[in-house]
């Protein structure tokens, strides 16, 4: 690991560190902290993936919808008007509204080629991202001359890696210049997760091999064709699913390539000093 004890994460002059897990139990919470402390530079791989890999995915695939309204065609055709997503730190919502969910398309579902497609490209498009931390990290210090350094990544990162590969190519470049730190739910925060995502289901990314599982399953079980499923329905038969899926790839990259703190000390961070001692302690009980 990049700090190899509590006191070497203490002393070191440059902290950088990578938050991963299921988006609900803390990442962005904890990097907003940091970041309000002024000397941690915030680099999400969301919003990343929104502004620089998918930016353009996003821009088209409203300018296709508006060309659809005569008045907003000739507009567009002219280059009357411009057609962009305004994406933020806490507004990811043109993402996940791009990758859509699959199934009757009067309901707002996608055709599942067309749903694939754009699964592949967030996937390559979080790898690019992912693999932009060093780019990242540099430029904070030498741009902005900011010491410390967070990577603020998707509940999906281990969807794309190997982690009981020692090569794999994604986590060995990022634990090389961050500590990476597996922020763990429990059952209750998991039963919360499940009911949050039922109330307000959204768009999320999985595995190839996964989603042809559980697509192929939901079919079968609910005997409906392609066309004929409901997209929420779907999304949410398979949350929890997914959450299953993730928590032992989670569990192997915090065990092979980091640490693991739980979503409730998170949730107990007010400050700097008190993250600092966090991650401090929990080396020393890994050592």
């Amino acid at each position: 690991m990049l700090y190899s004890s509590a006191q070497e994460w203490r002393d070191a002059t440059h902290k950088r560190v990578l938050f991963f897990g299921m988006s609900g139990l803390g990442k962005t919470y904890v990097s907003n902290v940091l970041r309000g402390a002024g000397d941690w530079f915030h680099y999400s791989i969301d919003y990343r993936i929104g502004t620089r890999y998918m930016g353009e995915y996003i821009a088209d695939n409203a300018k296709a919808e508006a060309m659809k309204v005569p008045f907003l065609r000739d507009l567009l055709l002219s280059d009357s008007i411009y057609i962009g997503s305004n994406i933020t730190f806490d507004n990811l919502t043109p993402v996940s509204s791009y990758l859509g969910k699959p199934g009757d398309i009067a309901k707002g579902g996608l055709p599942m080629d067309e749903y694939r497609r754009r699964q592949e490209q967030f996937r390559m498009a979080e790898i690019h991202a992912l693999l932009d931390t060093e780019y990242f990290i540099d430029r904070a210090g030498r741009l902005y001359d900011y010491p410390h350094f967070i990577c603020d990544t998707g509940g999906s990162i281990c969807e794309w890696v190997d982690p009981e590969d020692p090569e794999d190519p994604v986590l060995s470049e990022l634990s090389k210049h961050t500590l990476m730190v597996w922020i763990k739910g429990d059952d209750a925060h998991t039963e919360e997760l499940i009911r949050r995502f039922d109330r307000a289901p959204k768009p999320m990314s999985y595995q190839a091999e996964f989603l042809t599982r559980v697509w192929e399953e939901y079919l079968s079980k609910n005997s409906v064709s392609e066309a004929d499923v409901d997209p929420d329905a779907f999304i949410r038969w398979t949350y929890a699913q997914a959450l299953a899926h993730r928590q032992p790839r989670y569990a192997a990259m915090a065990r092979n390539w980091g640490i693991s703190v739980t979503a409730d000390q998170i949730s107990a961070v007010r400050d700097e000093a008190g993250f600092v001692e966090l991650i401090a302690n929990t080396l020393e009980e890994a050592a």
